[in-house]
């Protein structure tokens, strides 16, 4: 197969510094388009969203306690394991768009916009962290981070750019509505979504390694290397979080949970939407769901003391009722007039419920390690 060579993007893979990167990707922003951007600027509760926080705060970490662990990861990190990892070669097939089911090109180009977004919010507040900082250590991460995310998203986006289409990233930096956390619940939200990018990236790694007749495109043979990125972020964060007890004890465990539930929802939520994409796959959703869950929950044990009981005779049905109160949602919304927005507003009211029944669901209870630090498993 004759791989059509794009310096710009082997570039960018080897890039060493998130700005170097989004430097590159930028050199091709005149590709991009206003569809695929506008998917991107979207805020809504399924949409990936562009965070900030007290920088002050993170800038004042004191990572003594993690000290072992913290300069063992920073420097796997610093080999940089995947350099050059994400750009194309002989094991990119080529890929026929134009005769791809139109609901299922439709929905994966919804998939990796979505990724592609992610992947860019992390790489701009890791970047800004790393911008704002003086603590060597907190630096030093959040630039390697941001490294990491920028090449993953500027790889997603020249899929992209093959269905002609593409993010304007620089445009999303600019415009893009960012919301304020504070640090700890960008810390579990952030971990939850790496650990959950993980799960996520090898159970399909996984389940197309099995069945190869699965595999409509070429980048999942990418996602095994890519999963091990997401992996390190969510160590990164784990031991962040060990350098505080307070982080993960008393009230703060309600929050936790609170995350837990809320990433758990959405993911859930949103892949029922994309059911061409998962038939292709060959993957039931909620058997990717399940297994997803599990994963990321064996994982959390590491920092969390607590993980959501999955088994519970509640979870699946209540999953099941909030993602047809999201639909219902949707249809009313679309709709318009009286008639739609009551129907909006009751399905609105139908899924409040149904997640404060999920949250409501008795959590698990275990003994934290002393060490947080795992290795990629899965």
């Amino acid at each position: 197969m004759n791989v059509h060579a794009d310096p710009v993007a082997d570039k960018r893979a080897e890039a060493q510094t998130a700005e170097e990167g989004i430097a590159l990707q930028e050199e091709q922003a005149k590709l991009d388009s206003k569809f695929a951007t506008d998917v991107a600027m979207q805020n809504t509760l399924l949409t990936p969203r562009f965070y900030t926080t007290d920088f002050d705060a993170l800038d004042a970490i004191d990572v003594s306690p993690v000290r072992a662990d913290w300069d063992a990861l920073i420097a796997e990190m610093q080999a940089d394991p995947n350099k050059g990892h994400f750009k194309k070669t002989a094991d990119w097939d080529v890929v026929d768009w134009e005769g791809m089911e139109p609901g299922l090109k439709k929905e994966f180009i919804d998939f990796l916009i979505s990724s592609c977004t992610a992947e860019f919010s992390g790489c701009v507040l890791y970047k800004e962290m790393k911008r704002r900082g003086s603590n060597h250590d907190v630096t030093t991460l959040f630039q390697l981070m941001a490294r990491d995310e920028a090449r993953h998203a500027g790889f997603i986006n020249d899929a992209l750019r093959e269905a002609g289409v593409a993010v304007n990233l620089g445009f999303l930096t600019q415009k893009k509505k960012y919301t304020f956390f504070r640090p700890k619940f960008i810390y579990y939200a952030t971990y939850l979504s790496e650990k959950i990018g993980y799960a996520r990236y090898i159970t399909i790694f996984r389940h197309l390694e099995r069945h190869p007749e699965h595999r409509f495109h070429p980048i999942f043979k990418w996602f095994e290397e890519w999963c091990n990125d997401e992996f390190r972020h969510g160590e990164a964060f784990a031991l962040l979080m060990k350098t505080d007890p307070k982080l993960t004890s008393g009230v703060n465990v309600w929050w936790i949970k609170f995350f837990l539930t809320a990433v758990f929802a959405t993911m859930y939520v949103r892949d029922h939407q994309r059911p061409a994409f998962h038939e292709a796959l060959g993957v039931d959703p909620d058997w990717y769901a399940h297994e997803v869950f599990t994963k990321t929950s064996a994982l959390s044990e590491q920092i969390f003391p607590i993980t959501l009981d999955i088994e519970h005779a509640a979870w699946q049905p209540t999953l099941e009722r909030l993602h047809r109160a999201n639909v219902a949602i949707a249809e009313g919304t679309e709709a318009g007039g009286i008639g739609g927005r009551l129907r909006s507003w009751a399905n609105q009211a139908k899924a409040a419920y149904c997640f404060a029944r999920l949250y409501a669901i008795p959590a698990r209870r275990h003994r934290v390690p002393e060490s947080p630090r795992l290795e990629p498993a899965y």
